[in-house]
């Protein structure tokens, strides 16, 4: 059990207001995760659930092809080309401002995929997602992930198992090795939120029924994303996308600099209007304000007789 780092917004609940939100970035930050308990209203998990099956079904696709993977685990990578009903993800009202709140509102979507775990898939070694990127450890946040619960997860069905506190660790789990975890128990609709650097890994399901669960990962703006998705989502799809969405995509420009096209913000290849000017004119701009203030008053005064 996870214990007391956890907020319940039941279905039909307000948004996250101000307080709960500050209170799941600040769990993240010291204990390396938090849970938003029954985030997503049981209607929005059912019919998750039931896309992930049609989708399977009507793509042929099958288990992953290795063992980390998980040789018994559906993966479906690119998820938003494949029902409408998936946008909805990784833009949750419920899930999206905590991630705004750890990187910020000009982040992107790296990855996101489907994690649904057949009876009979092995434990995944404990590892972290972020030990590739060449930082010295501890580090600031750079991806935050997202994983949905859409059935229930406990120890028999492989609910992910976590190390809390590892995020701050001065180095990555040896590969392999044994490491005590906590089991991420969580009931259908929640989310759990954590640093990338923190350890975890995939539960064992010895139960007979399959797991559902999403991965919905996010890194800085100035980050490369962990899937190519402006490549991997044809743009008539992009096209229809919400715009917060095609942003997360990469349709933006972070910081009015990184991401340009020719000086352009990319999200006019979508038909929008730019979403803001980029650095270099925004320094103009100001140059320019500056210097009409630094102008001596044109009015003048008369001469007392």
């Amino acid at each position: 059990m996870l214990g007391a780092r956890r907020g319940t917004p039941a279905p039909g609940d307000k948004m996250l207001d101000e307080a709960d939100i500050q209170l799941h970035a600040d769990n993240i930050r010291d204990h390396g995760f938090t849970v938003i308990e029954r985030a997503a209203d049981p209607d929005l998990v059912k019919a998750l659930k039931q896309a992930l099956e049609r989708t399977e079904r009507e793509h042929d696709l099958g288990y992953a092809k290795t063992s980390f993977e998980g040789l018994k685990t559906l993966r479906i990578n690119n998820l938003l080309i494949y029902d409408d009903i998936f946008w909805q993800v990784p833009l949750h009202e419920n899930v999206l401002p905590i991630v705004e709140r750890m990187l910020d509102q000009e982040c992107l979507l790296s990855s996101f995929c489907s994690l649904v775990l057949g009876p009979g898939q092995e434990a995944q070694p404990i590892h972290e997602d972020t030990q590739l990127i060449p930082l010295p450890r501890p580090h600031i946040p750079i991806t935050i992930n997202a994983i949905w619960a859409l059935s229930d997860f406990n120890a028999d069905n492989g609910a992910t198992r976590i190390v809390p506190g590892s995020h701050k660790y001065d180095r990555s789990p040896e590969y392999g090795r044994h490491y005590d975890s906590v089991t991420a128990t969580m009931p259908a609709g929640s989310v759990m939120l954590f640093d990338s650097a923190l350890w975890h890994g995939g539960g064992a399901n010895t139960s007979d029924n399959r797991r559902f669960a999403f991965s919905c990962a996010y890194c800085w703006g100035w980050m490369r994303q962990q899937e190519n998705l402006q490549l991997g989502i044809p743009q008539e799809t992009a096209r229809r996308f919400p715009r917060r969405l095609q942003e997360l995509c990469g349709y933006s420009v972070y910081k009015g600099q990184f991401g340009h096209i020719d000086n352009r913000d990319p999200i006019e290849l979508l038909g929008r209007e730019r979403g803001k000017r980029m650095l270099w004119e925004a320094t103009d701009a100001r140059k320019a304000r500056m210097a009409e203030t630094a102008k001596p008053s044109s009015t003048v005064k008369a001469a007392k007789p």
